[in-house]
């Protein structure tokens, strides 16, 4: 079910806003939540068209392993997350037993 009838990036946006503090998701995740099943590289597009200040917590955004794959902000993805209490380890890693929002049944 699509979150938004507007474009794809705002309804991606839509979903990376509920993802709780001191929890992560997958990029493919996020898309079949949008109603993009399939479209894990559209996130990614979306996240990187982002502007200045926004209210899109796109730190909270990670690969299907559970790692942060954004290496140019990656320090920075690391000190937001861990601010939120998300354990990363040393090559970026998290884990996604403890840590990942799945969407709808999982509200918190």
């Amino acid at each position: 079910m699509r979150v938004s009838s507007e474009s794809p990036y705002t309804a991606i946006y839509a979903v990376v806003k509920r993802i709780p503090p001191g929890r992560v998701c997958t990029y493919g995740r996020i898309a079949t939540l949008a109603g993009f099943p399939g479209q894990a590289r559209m996130v990614g597009y979306a996240l990187h068209a982002l502007l200045g200040d926004n209210d899109v917590p796109w730190w909270r955004v990670i690969n299907r392993v559970g790692r942060i794959s954004n290496v140019y902000a990656a320090d920075e993805q690391r000190a937001r997350l861990e601010a939120e209490g998300v354990a990363v380890s040393d090559d970026y890693l998290i884990d996604l037993n403890r840590f990942l929002w799945v969407g709808d049944d999982d509200e918190e």
